[in-house]
């Protein structure tokens, strides 16, 4: 199955189940700045959204402003990131793992939202 296939099923999976699914365009994630674009405007950030890598964190461990509920973001082209920029890449995992560890069910941030993450080719 091939990652875009992949996102597909993520993403139906994620509605059956009545999550939000958000699916990241992959085509412009070869690098940081493309990639926290891409996230921010997968995820619909708020026009203060700092455009680094603590702010990634912040916006996923917030939500607010979407629906109470689970959240899951489907990136489907990380493996072209961690191509073109592995330190970048390894940086925006750890982000992503740690945001979502917070909003998991036993997180310090659990509440009304919740974020599961899905990297299709990883």
């Amino acid at each position: 199955m091939s990652a875009g296939e992949q996102a597909k099923a993520a993403a139906e999976e994620a509605f059956a189940r009545g999550a939000y699914p958000h699916l990241v365009n992959s085509r412009p994630t070869v690098d940081k700045t493309s990639t926290l674009d891409a996230f921010a405007e997968a995820l619909s950030f708020p026009d203060y959204f700092g455009h680094n890598l603590d702010a990634l964190y912040d916006c996923l461990t917030d939500l607010s402003w979407l629906p109470p509920g689970e959240h899951v973001l489907i990136w489907p082209g990380s493996d072209a990131l961690r191509k073109a920029e592995p330190k970048t890449y390894l940086a925006i995992r750890s982000v992503l793992s740690d945001a979502q560890r917070a909003l998991g069910p036993s997180g310090r941030s659990a509440g009304s939202w919740r974020l599961t993450v899905v990297l299709p080719d990883a």
